[in-house]
Order: C-alpha cells, then structure tokens, then sequence
C-alpha cells in the first residue's frame, strides 16, 4: 500500500490533540476588532474543536498527525 500524502494547508490550519480531537483557530479574530465586543474578542483568542463529522474529514488528509 503506498503512503498517502498530507494536506500541507491542513497541516498549517488544524492539529490533532493527544486524545484524538482536532483543534483550529476561531473565525473573525484576523482584523476589524474595534467594534466587536470585547467578551467576542475574548472567545474569538480560544481555540475550537471541530465536530466529529468534519475531524472525521481532516484525520484522513492528516494521516500521520
């Protein structure tokens, strides 16, 4: 069976966590922060964790994480 390649985008954007959940970077936090509140601005730092549907979807393009 040949290696199956890693998806460097993914790689970049999300990371596998001991227990197996995928973590990655909360949407909207990049710029135009002024005029959000700033409990949002607060939460907007944490990471996420995916479903288990999508983590299904990036586990198999980040087969060695």
């Amino acid at each position: 069976m040949p290696k199956v390649k890693t998806h460097k985008g993914l790689k970049k954007r999300f990371k596998i966590t001991g227990r197996g959940k995928v973590k990655h970077k909360r949407a909207g936090a990049s710029h135009l922060m002024s005029h959000k509140p700033g409990k949002r601005v607060r939460h907007l730092r944490r990471p996420a964790l995916l479903n288990r549907t999508q983590a299904k979807l990036v586990k198999t393009l980040l087969p060695y994480g």
